[in-house]
């Protein structure tokens, strides 16, 4: 076949995928009215932390004041007094709506750059969310159901008060009710949790006790919601297991323990100025949901059982949070208010274990052009020891400069 009778016959060819990709459209569009066309957002923005550390905290979380990051000893972390800049609360994502004749397929995918885990006081690329929903069904890494997001109040300081839930897991999720913002969710997440052999940690025979999670958390919410604001009430079961890895000595520290918590939620808004945001969480062995909590299990001594000496224990722990948003005016707003988190600790534990943490914040943010956010803040954060009588305080100043922007393609 010559040159030219290829040529035509690749345009031949091309014209016919051009006829139906044409038609092809044309079928959508007919099956679609013309608000529901596909949309791409991008979003994200900018932002510069200045902080004033008047004390100390674990260097890796410099940029955050979390009560169990705070010294357990004196000067655990070198003398007091800080001044920290950082950017690692920038943020960028995307997320798209497509229409289909079964239903319109959600997704979103967003990460910032906070460091944590091996990355912790980096600044580096970390994933938030990347989930996709169609109809009832969603899967993918995003805010955990047992959670209530809305808690949050409008701070500076990145992390937050520490006695909300907050944790973002990979799950699966079914949503078979939903009324505008009122919602029903349940899903299965990815299990994990955290435990203390406290005063036995250096022991050989604990050495080889590795943990091992059979079946995912269970969780949910149900949220009824109106124009003063809303109700939330979320619950979470779990499972957790750990196998003593030596079979040939006379010990046998295998074992399992269950998990469980519920939680109680919402925000009352009073005219058009105040949200008032409230929950309180009550529960054994789910410190891996709160926002700043220590681990999920801890030692307990096991008398009379020779084979069996130790166990293992969920830690009962309360979280609260009470905090007022306002606003000034449409340019100044405040947010002020006081959370905390309280640990039952098991008889084992290390006198210096994590037993209590304590946060308080008051703000004045301006926005002073669209997309623009500065402000101060004052934060105040308290550590609480088991059974040292050790306790810390951290004062801080934080002020943040933020540039946000979005963009959206198509949609209604």
């Amino acid at each position: 076949m010559s040159t030219r009778r290829r040529i035509r016959a690749i345009g031949a060819v091309a014209l016919i995928a051009a006829v139906a990709i044409v038609g092809r459209a044309r079928q959508v569009s007919a099956q679609t009215t013309s608000s529901d066309t596909p949309s791409f957002e991008i979003f994200g923005f900018a932002q510069a932390d200045a902080i004033v550390d008047f004390k100390q905290n674990n260097p890796d979380w410099f940029d955050v004041n979390r009560p169990s990051r705070l010294p357990s000893v004196t000067d655990e972390f070198g003398e007091d007094g800080h001044f920290y800049l950082s950017p690692r609360q920038s943020r960028f994502g995307a997320r798209a709506a497509l229409p289909t004749p079964s239903g319109d397929v959600k997704a979103t995918f967003e990460f910032d750059m906070f460091g944590v885990g091996p990355d912790a006081g980096q600044t580096t690329i970390r994933l938030r969310h990347a989930w996709g929903q169609w109809k009832q069904i969603g899967a993918g890494q995003t805010n955990s159901e047992f959670m209530d997001v809305d808690v949050f109040p409008n701070v500076l300081d990145y992390w937050g008060p520490n006695g909300m839930l907050f944790f973002r897991n990979v799950q699966v999720f079914w949503e078979p009710y939903r009324n505008g913002d009122s919602n029903a969710r349940v899903a299965i997440e990815a299990p994990g949790a955290s435990g203390d052999a406290g005063l036995l940690a250096d022991r050989i025979e604990l050495q080889n006790v590795k943990p091992r999670f059979p079946a995912p958390d269970i969780t949910g919410h149900y949220r009824a919601s109106n124009q003063h604001g809303y109700i939330q009430g979320g619950g979470v079961v779990r499972y957790m297991a750990w196998d003593d890895l030596i079979r040939d000595d006379k010990f046998d520290l295998s074992g399992h323990v269950w998990g469980w918590g519920v939680s109680g939620s919402g925000a009352l808004k009073w005219g058009m100025s105040d949200v008032l945001h409230l929950q309180l969480v009550y529960g054994e062995g789910i410190q891996n949901y709160f926002n700043d909590a220590p681990v999920d299990v801890g030692a307990e001594a096991n008398p009379g059982n020779a084979g069996t000496p130790v166990i293992g224990k969920s830690l009962p722990i309360i979280g609260l949070v009470a905090y007022l948003d306002h606003n000034w005016s449409s340019r100044w707003s405040s947010s002020v208010g006081y959370s905390r988190v309280d640990v039952t600790n098991s008889d084992l534990q290390a006198p210096s274990a994590f037993h209590i943490g304590q946060y308080g914040s008051a703000n004045l943010l301006c926005t002073p052009a669209t997309n623009v956010m500065m402000g101060g803040e004052f934060q105040w954060a308290r550590r609480e020891n088991f059974s040292d009588g050790f306790s810390v305080n951290d004062y801080r100043l934080q002020f943040s400069f933020k540039y946000s922007f979005s963009t959206k393609l198509g949609g209604s």
